[in-house]
C-alpha cells in the first residue's frame, strides 16, 4: 500500500472523479470524503497477476462514491485480501485466478480464520468481495462463499458498576477542571473588552494578552536573536509564568480534556466512539414553551450504519440533570477554540476541538481532519492509552462503557437494531445475564419477539383528522381493519395497545395523556414484581419509550406540563381495567 494520506486535488463539482482502477489494472486509487487519495498496490500481493488483477477490480468497485467514502472503509479488506492471498499462495496447487478456487480451499481458509474475531472480518469481508465476481456467482464455489461463519463470541464485557463509577468521575473531574478554568478567564476577557479595568493595570495587561489567545490562538510572543519565539515578560508576569498551563489553556481545551468530554458523551448518550469523534456543532432553538430552555439539534454520522449513516437527535437542557446539559457545557469549553477555526476555516464544523501543545508537526493521516492552526478536531486512537494511564485505568473506556450503557443501564438499543443488541449486546454480557436470570430463563428467544413487538407502529400526525374516531390514547382511523377484531365487529384490541396499530394516529392533542401514562407505567415498576410487570406493562411501556424518542425531548417535556385532571382520570381508569375497550 502506497500513498499513506497523501492530499489529492479532488475534482471540482460537476466533473467525475477519477477512475479507481490504474491503467494497468494492479493499482487502486480511493479518493475518500476529504479528497485525499490512498493508493492499493495489489501487485504485492504473493498471487498469480491474473488473480492481483480480478481482485483489483472487485476491490476497485467498491472505492467509489456511495460505497467506500472514508479510508478506513477500505483498508481493513486490503488487508484481508493480504491475508487471503498469503494463504493462496501456500496451497500446494495454487489457483492463478478465482476461477480455479475449489470448494476444499474454501473450506480450508474458512477454518484457518474461524475462533476470533479478527478472522471473522477476514473472512466475511473478503467473501463479500469475492462473491462479486460474475464467475463466482453460482455452483458449489458461490454456495460456499455464501455459507455463514459462526460469530466469536465478543470478550468485550461491561464495567461493574463501580468501575464504570470510577471511569465517568475521571471523565468529569477532568473536563470540569477545563470548563471552570475557561469559564473563569473568559468572564475576565468579557470584563476588559467591557472596559472595566484601567489600562496598563495588571488586570487590563492580562485581559490584552486573553484578548491576543481568543484571536490569534496564543498569547502574545517576540521572536529571539536564535530563532525563538518569548512571551514579553509583562505578560509572563500577569500569566503566571510561560507554562501552557498558564498561557494557552486559559481559553482552549487540551486533546486529553477533550476525551473526558468524549467520555462523559459515550456515558450520557451511549453513542460509539466514531459518532462523538465526528459530531458537528449543534444547533440550539428555545424550547415550545417559551421559557428559554435551549433544545439541541445533533446531526448524527454513524459510518457503519446498515441503512442511512446520517441521523439527529434532540436534547434539552432544563436543568443541571437534564440531556441537555452537557451540550451546553461542551459549546461553552470549545467555543473559543471553535470561533478560531471559524475564521480560519469556516466550511470545517465540528465541535470537539482542542489545541495543540506542539502545534505545527506533519499531518499525515489521510482519514481524518487536518489541523487547523494550532488546533486539532475530536478524539484519535492513539489519545486512549494516553488518557487511560493518566487516570490509572486499564484499556479503552468507550468500547466496554459503551457496552454498560447499552445493555446495563438502558437495556434497548441505541445506534443498532433489537437484534444486534439481543445477540452482540444483552445475550453475551455477564452482568446482563446476573441481573436477568428469570428473562434469560424464559428464552432469549421470546424475548427478542417481545421487543420487535414494542415498537411504535401508529403514525405520528401534526394535526387531527375529522374522519378518524378517537380513543383514550390515540385516534383510529378504520376501527373494522384492526389486527385484533371483536367476535361481534368493530376492534376488540385493549386501547393499550393501539400505539401497536397501523390504523393509530398520534397527533399533538394525544401528548400529555400519553406522557402521563408513561410516567404511571414506570412508577408501577417500582412496586410491582418484575415478571409481572414485564408480562402486563412492558411493551405498552416501551412502545411509549419508542414515542418519546421519536417527538424529542422538547416536546415530551412541554406535553408533560399539559397533563390535565381529564387525562389523570382518564388513564386512572385505563390502568384499573374500569375502561371498556
Amino acid at each position: 500500500m502506497s500513498g499513506r494520506g497523501r492530499r489529492a486535488s479532488l475534482p471540482d463539482a460537476g466533473h467525475k472523479i477519477p477512475e479507481p482502477l490504474s491503467a494497468d489494472g494492479l493499482v487502486v486509487r480511493h479518493y475518500n470524503a476529504q479528497g485525499r487519495v490512498r493508493e492499493y498496490d495489489f501487485a504485492t500481493l504473493p498471487v498469480a497477476e491474473p488473480m492481483q488483477r480480478s481482485l483489483a477490480a472487485l476491490f476497485a468497485a467498491r472505492c467509489r462514491p456511495g460505497r467506500w467514502n472514508s479510508h478506513d472503509s477500505s483498508e481493513s479488506p486490503f488487508e484481508g485480501l493480504r491475508v487471503f492471498a498469503k494463504f493462496v499462495s501456500k496451497l500446494e496447487e495454487s489457483p492463478r485466478d478465482l476461477d480455479e478456487l475449489s470448494v476444499a480451499q474454501l473450506k480450508r481458509w474458512r477454518v484457518s480464520q474461524s475462533g476470533s474475531n479478527g478472522g471473522y472480518y477476514v473472512f466475511t469481508s473478503t467473501a463479500r468481495l469475492l462473491r462479486a465476481d460474475a464467475r463466482l456467482q453460482s455452483g458449489p464455489v458461490a454456495e460456499e462463499l455464501a455459507r455463514r461463519m459462526i460469530v466469536p463470541k465478543s470478550r468485550v464485557q461491561s464495567y461493574s458498576e463501580a468501575d464504570f463509577d470510577q471511569v465517568r468521575l475521571a471523565a468529569r473531574r477532568q473536563f470540569r477542571a477545563a470548563l471552570l478554568r475557561i469559564e473563569d478567564n473568559a468572564a475576565h476577557l468579557q470584563q476588559w473588552r467591557q472596559g472595566a479595568f484601567t489600562e496598563g493595570s495588571r488586570p487590563w495587561l492580562l485581559g490584552e494578552a486573553l484578548d491576543i489567545l481568543a484571536r490569534t490562538g496564543d498569547v502574545p510572543r517576540y521572536a529571539t536573536s536564535d530563532g525563538q519565539r518569548s512571551i514579553p515578560r509583562r505578560y509572563q508576569e500577569v500569566l503566571g509564568g510561560r507554562r501552557s498551563e498558564v498561557t494557552w489553556q486559559r481559553l482552549f481545551p487540551t486533546r486529553l480534556e477533550v476525551f473526558g468530554l468524549g467520555v462523559l458523551m459515550m456515558a450520557e448518550y451511549g453513542w460509539n466512539l466514531s459518532v462523538i469523534d465526528h459530531l458537528e456543532v449543534p444547533r440550539a432553538s428555545p424550547d415550545p414553551g417559551g421559557d428559554g430552555h435551549p433544545t439541541y439539534r445533533i446531526p448524527l454520522d454513524k459510518p457503519r450504519a446498515a441503512g442511512s449513516r446520517y441521523e439527529t437527535r434532540n436534547v434539552t437542557d432544563d436543568g443541571a440533570d437534564s440531556k441537555g446539559r452537557l451540550i451546553t457545557q461542551a459549546l461553552a469549553a470549545t467555543r473559543f477554540a471553535r470561533g478560531y477555526v471559524a475564521q480560519h476555516a469556516p466550511e470545517v464544523d465540528r465541535l470537539l476541538v482542542w489545541r495543540s501543545k506542539f502545534p505545527g508537526r506533519p499531518f499525515r493521516n489521510s482519514q481524518r481532519q487536518a489541523p487547523v492552526g494550532p488546533f486539532g478536531f475530536g478524539i484519535q486512537k492513539d489519545h486512549v492509552a494516553e488518557w487511560a494511564n493518566l487516570e490509572g485505568l486499564s484499556g479503552s473506556p468507550f468500547q466496554r462503557g459503551r457496552r454498560t450503557v447499552t445493555a446495563v443501564d438502558r437495556r434497548e438499543p441505541l445506534q443498532h437494531g433489537q437484534d444486534t443488541h439481543d445477540m452482540n449486546y444483552a445475550l453475551v454480557d455477564e452482568r446482563v445475564r446476573a441481573d436477568a436470570v428469570e428473562v434469560i430463563a424464559a428464552g432469549a428467544e421470546d424475548a427478542a419477539n417481545r421487543a420487535r413487538r414494542a415498537v411504535l407502529v401508529a403514525q405520528i400526525r401534526d394535526t387531527p383528522d375529522p374522519g378518524d374516531v378517537s380513543t383514550a390514547t390515540a385516534d383510529c382511523s378504520d376501527f373494522d381493519a384492526g389486527p385484533h377484531p371483536a367476535p361481534d365487529g368493530g376492534c376488540g384490541a385493549s386501547f393499550l395497545a393501539c400505539l401497536a396499530c397501523e390504523n393509530a394516529r398520534v397527533h399533538p392533542g394525544h401528548h400529555p395523556r400519553l406522557v402521563h401514562l408513561h410516567q404511571s407505567l414506570t412508577s408501577l415498576r417500582s412496586v410491582l414484581p418484575e415478571p409481572v410487570w414485564r408480562r402486563e406493562w412492558a411493551d405498552p411501556h416501551a412502545r411509549l419509550e419508542d414515542l418519546r424518542r421519536k417527538l424529542g425531548d422538547g416536546p415530551w417535556k412541554q406535553a408533560s406540563a399539559h397533563v390535565t385532571d381529564a387525562d389523570r382520570t382518564l388513564i386512572d381508569l385505563l390502568l384499573t381495567g374500569s375502561l371498556d375497550t
